[in-house]
């Protein structure tokens, strides 16, 4: 049994699984031997996922296909969930939408609101209620670094990885005595499917660079149980110390705009 097996136990659960950053973390953990309860409303990647690493990692998975904006989606998650003990939990389900906010239309800024930060919040309280009781686990919120300034073009986004990251800073000094380990990964720009759609020039040089979702897993899993949050990527962190530490808040989302504008804006 590896050691992260033995702190976190045999059942883990990843939102969001079926591609990117969420298959990502559904394959490192089954390869460390956990078994997985793998969220997405994406049936058919999600079944080819979850097929793929069940041969790769002989693990025993349960693909959910459920749509986490749905105001009652925890009742029909606990189905395939109530006979298992979930010690981990990645919440890494996350949309965007890109444009001026009041060009997005509002059902599609709810969206956001509902997958962004209500859907953690109630898988968080309902497995974190658990993982106290007993006393062993771990939670992953994936928030991103549009979380430390407001980001114009992804307004709402920014807003609701910004929940993310205060809420899982809070919980991990709340939950950190009873032996459940909670991680915000602020994340930068990835290279996967989600990011690629949302970026018509995705081979463009950019700093901070593009990192892989592997490496990108890699380092928010060894950083888990360390640290409240994490950015991973050393560039990332070099990036997040100028727009927090270096600049005004001002300066910091003038400068973030106005990248932003570059990519976006019309």
């Amino acid at each position: 049994m590896s050691a992260f097996l033995e702190k976190y136990g045999r059942w883990a659960l990843v939102t969001g699984a079926a591609m990117g950053l969420g298959a990502e973390f559904a394959r490192q953990l089954a390869r460390e031997g956990l078994n997985l309860i793998l969220v997405d409303i994406q049936e058919e990647p999600l079944t080819v996922t979850s097929q793929a690493l069940s041969r790769e990692f002989n693990v025993d998975i349960r693909p959910v296909v459920l749509d986490l904006a749905i105001p009652d989606f925890l009742p029909q998650l606990l189905v395939s969930t109530r006979d298992l003990e979930i010690s981990l939990l990645v919440n890494n389900a996350g949309i965007s939408a890109i444009g001026h906010f009041l060009d997005v239309p509002l059902e599609k800024h709810l969206s956001i609101l509902a997958i962004n930060a209500r859907a953690p919040l109630i898988l968080a309280h309902h497995f974190g209620t658990l993982m106290y009781e007993g006393k062993r686990g771990g939670i992953i919120f994936v928030s991103s670094m549009s979380a430390l300034t407001g980001t114009s073009y992804v307004s709402e986004y920014s807003a609701t990885k910004a929940h993310e990251l205060a809420l899982g800073e809070a919980l991990w000094q709340e939950l950190g005595p009873v032996n459940v380990d909670v991680l915000t990964a602020i994340v930068g720009a990835v290279d996967t499917p989600g990011w690629r759609a949302e970026n018509l020039n995705p081979g463009a040089k950019r700093w901070p660079p593009v990192m892989t979702a592997e490496d990108t897993v890699r380092e928010t899993l060894a950083a888990l149980g360390k640290t409240p949050s994490f950015v991973p990527g050393a560039q990332n962190r070099i990036a997040t110390f100028l727009t927090t530490r270096l600049l005004s808040r001002k300066s910091a989302v003038e400068t973030v705009g106005k990248e932003m504008d570059k990519r976006y804006g019309k």
